[in-house]
C-alpha cells in the first residue's frame, strides 16, 4: 500500500529529532519540513499542509517545556492529533442501521471507472462475514458488461443476484430485484447503479428515479482514490446533488495520492467509512481515522487484528479443545495446516502486520509478502499428501522417517527439500507454542473470567516467550494485556 510509505517517512521525521540532539525549535522545524514534504508528495492540499505546520508550532512551545516533559512524546501526539483532525469529516456517518433479519437497502454510486461494482460485491462480502444476508442487484443498463461483472463477482463470493439483459429501465429492474430479495428474506440488499464519465445532470437524474423506485434506507458514494486532490470537487458535486450518507474510497493500494484523496472528502464533510486496499475481495477496510493514522505512523490497532482474529476462528467449542491440545503439548500437523488456512484467510500479512503495535509494512515488502504466501501454500500441498496418521502424530520420529518424507515429496510435486524445510518449520513451531502455552491457565470457556491472577500468569509466560526486541515494539507487557482485555470484549 503506497500509503504506508507516507507514514514510513513521517514516522521518521519523528524519529530522526531525538537522534539528532537535544530536541529544539530547529529540530521541530526540521521535522515538520520533512513530514510537510511528504504530506505535499502524496497530493494533500498545500493550504491544509501549512495549517498542519502552524497548528502544530503553536501547540509546541519547545523552549517553554520543562525538563521533566518528553519533548518527542508531546510533538508525536500533537502531529497524530493534527492528521486526525486533517482526515476528519467532522460529520458522523448517517447511522445505517442495518439490524439481521430486516431488510437493509443501499444504493452505491459513483462516476464510471472508480471501482463502483467490485465495491458492491467487497461490501455485500465484508457483511455476509458480519452475519448477514446480502444480495446484489445490478440497476447499471449503461455500460456494456456491467450485469455480466456483477453475476461474475456475485458467484465467486457466493452471494445471489438479479439483473436483466432485456430490460433497459435501471429503475425497473432495480425494483423488481429489491421486492424479489425483500419476499427471499434477505436483510441486506445492495443496489449497483450506472455510472458515468464525468459529473453530468443525467447521471443524477438516474440515480433520483432509481431512489424513487426503492427508497434506498443509505446511499453510498464510491470514489476512485487514485485522482488525489480532484476529489474535493467530485465528493462536493455528489453531497451537494445526492443524500449520500457515507463515501468509500478505492485504488489506495496502487497510488501515491491516496493521502491526498483521503484529506480532500474530509475536507467536504463527507464521511468515510470504507477503503480498497487492492482488487481482491478482502482487501476493504472499515476507515476509523484514529485508528487508520495510528496504523500509518506504526502504532498499530489491536482492536482492528482482534476482529481479523475472530473472523477465522472456529466456534468456542473448537477454540476450546485446540487450545487444550496445545497446553497439553499436543501440537500436531494438523493443527499447523489449520492455523495457516487461517492466517491465508486473514488478508494481506503486510496488512495484518501493521495492525499490531511497533510493526509496519516495511517490515514486510510485497516482494515479501508474496513469497512467504506462496511458502505457505507450499507447506499446505506437502500436509495434503500425507494421511490422517501422519497429521494427528506428535512423534517426531514417525514423521521423521525418510520413506515418509519422499513418499510427500511424490505426493505434492516437491523436493525432498521443501519437505525437509516444512519439518523444520513444524519443529520450531511446536517448541515455540508448547513453551509458551503449556501450563497456561485458560478459563473454563473463552468467554471466561481473564482477569486477576490467570491474566497476570499469561502475561508474564507470553512476555518470557517473546524475543525482548518484539516485546519492545509491541509496546511491553502492557500491550499483551490489552490485547487479551480486547480478546475478552470482542469474543
Amino acid at each position: 500500500m503506497v500509503l504506508a510509505e507516507l507514514g514510513q517517512r513521517i514516522t521518521h521525521a519523528l524519529a530522526s529529532m531525538s537522534q539528532a540532539g537535544p530536541v529544539d525549535e530547529a529540530a521541530l522545524d526540521s521535522c515538520l519540513k520533512e513530514i510537510a514534504t511528504a504530506l505535499l508528495q502524496a497530493d494533500v492540499n498545500v493550504i491544509m499542509v501549512a495549517n498542519l505546520r502552524k497548528n502544530v508550532k503553536n501547540r509546541v512551545n519547545v523552549e517553554q517545556m520543562g525538563q521533566g516533559l518528553n519533548k518527542q512524546r508531546v510533538i508525536e501526539k500533537a502531529v497524530f492529533e493534527e492528521l486526525c483532525s486533517m482526515l476528519d469529516s467532522g460529520v458522523e456517518p448517517k447511522t445505517l442501521e442495518l439490524k439481521k433479519g430486516k431488510p437493509n437497502v443501499v444504493m452505491f454510486v459513483g462516476l464510471q471507472g472508480a471501482g463502483k461494482t467490485t465495491t458492491c460485491t467487497k461490501y455485500a462480502y465484508w457483511h455476509k462475514k458480519k452475519g448477514f444476508k446480502p444480495a446484489m442487484v445490478c440497476a447499471d443498463t449503461f455500460r456494456a458488461g456491467a450485469f455480466d461483472q456483477l453475476k461474475q463477482n456475485a458467484t465467486k463470493a457466493q452471494i445471489p443476484f438479479y439483473g436483466s439483459y432485456q430490460d433497459t429501465d435501471p429503475a425497473s429492474i432495480a425494483a423488481a430485484g429489491v421486492e424479489r430479495f425483500k419476499a427471499e428474506k434477505r436483510d441486506l440488499i445492495i443496489v449497483d447503479t450506472s455510472g458515468r464519465h464525468k459529473q453530468e445532470e443525467s447521471l443524477f437524474e438516474e440515480m433520483r428515479q432509481v431512489a424513487a423506485a426503492v427508497q434506498p434506507d443509505h446511499v453510498i458514494f464510491v470514489m476512485d482514490g487514485s485522482i488525489g486532490q480532484a476529489a474535493f470537487d467530485q465528493a462536493k458535486a455528489f453531497h451537494d446533488t445526492v443524500d449520500v450518507g457515507q463515501v468509500v474510497l478505492t485504488k489506495l493500494d496502487g497510488h501515491a495520492k491516496g493521502g491526498g484523496a483521503l484529506s480532500a472528502v474530509a475536507a467536504t464533510r463527507s464521511p468515510i467509512t470504507f477503503i480498497g486496499t487492492g482488487e481482491h475481495m478482502h482487501e476493504f477496510e472499515d476507515f476509523e481515522t484514529k485508528k487508520f493514522v495510528a496504523r500509518l505512523l506504526g502504532r498499530g490497532d489491536w482492536g482492528g487484528f482482534v476482529d481479523k482474529v475472530k473472523d477465522v476462528l472456529p466456534d468456542e467449542a473448537a477454540q476450546e479443545e485446540l487450545l487444550n491440545k496445545i497446553t497439553k503439548g499436543e501440537f500436531t500437523l494438523r493443527i499447523m495446516y489449520e492455523q495457516f488456512a487461517n492466517i491465508m484467510k486473514m488478508g494481506p500479512m503486510s496488512q495484518v502486520m501493521s495492525m499490531i503495535p511497533g510493526f509496519s509494512n516495511a517490515i514486510m515488502q510485497p516482494g515479501q509478502e508474496k513469497e512467504s504466501q506462496a511458502r505457505l501454500k507450499k507447506f499446505m500441498c506437502i500436509m495434503d499428501s500425507m494421511t490422517s496418521k501422519e497429521l494427528d502424530s506428535t512423534s517426531i520420529k514417525l514423521i521423521g522417517e525418510e520413506s515418509r518424507i519422499e513418499r510427500w515429496a511424490r505426493g505434492s510435486g516437491s523436493s525432498v527439500f521443501e519437505v525437509q524445510s516444512m519439518l523444520e518449520e513444524y519443529k520450531r513451531l511446536a517448541k515455540l507454542f508448547n513453551t509458551a502455552l503449556k501450563g497456561m491457565k485458560l478459563p473454563k470457556n473463552m468467554k471466561g473470567d481473564m482477569r486477576g491472577g490467570n491474566m497476570q500468569q499469561n502475561i508474564a509466560q507470553m512476555s518470557r516467550m517473546l524475543p525482548p526486541q518484539m516485546l519492545k515494539m509491541m509496546g511491553g507487557p502492557g500491550a499483551i494485556q490489552n490485547l487479551m482485555k480486547q480478546m475478552e470484549g470482542r469474543m
